[in-house]
């Protein structure tokens, strides 16, 4: 199975997931929920509008965190932005909920991104189970 796969399909058992960033020199922590497999790679969005995408943006340092049971996933690296909007526009097409935060009128932009120089690490409370870098 593809690593990045075995990520997604980790993530698709938990209800959300934190995402830690950089604000200034202090870590910032929040849930998020979306991602997406595709073309064989791990996609994360947020809104332009959000710190979480200003603090990406100044220090692409990220970490993402899962909890499933008594075991626990890792994944860092480098946020790296998609510059072309396809991704984000086939996500909206496909969620009429996020079209009324991301659209013309309101100026909020779903921003996609993937990690870069990553690596994932499966944990238990007593220590680590598997480690993968990308």
């Amino acid at each position: 199975m593809n690593k990045l796969q075995k990520i997604e399909d980790y993530l698709k058992q938990v209800d959300f997931f934190t995402v830690a960033t950089i604000d200034g020199d202090r870590p910032k922590c929040r849930p998020l929920a979306f991602h997406l497999f595709l073309n064989e790679k791990l996609y994360f969005g947020v809104g332009s509008f959000k710190d979480v995408y200003k603090q990406l943006k100044a220090n692409s340092h990220i970490e993402i965190c899962a909890c499933n049971g008594e075991d626990f996933l890792r994944y860092y690296g480098d946020a790296v932005f998609e510059e072309d909007d396809t991704i984000a526009n086939m996500v909206l097409s496909q969620a009429p909920a996020m079209q009324k935060i991301y659209n013309e009128q309101t100026g909020y932009k779903l921003c996609i991104f993937h990690l870069e120089n990553a690596t994932v690490q499966w944990r238990t409370k007593t220590g680590l189970t598997e480690e993968y870098h990308f």
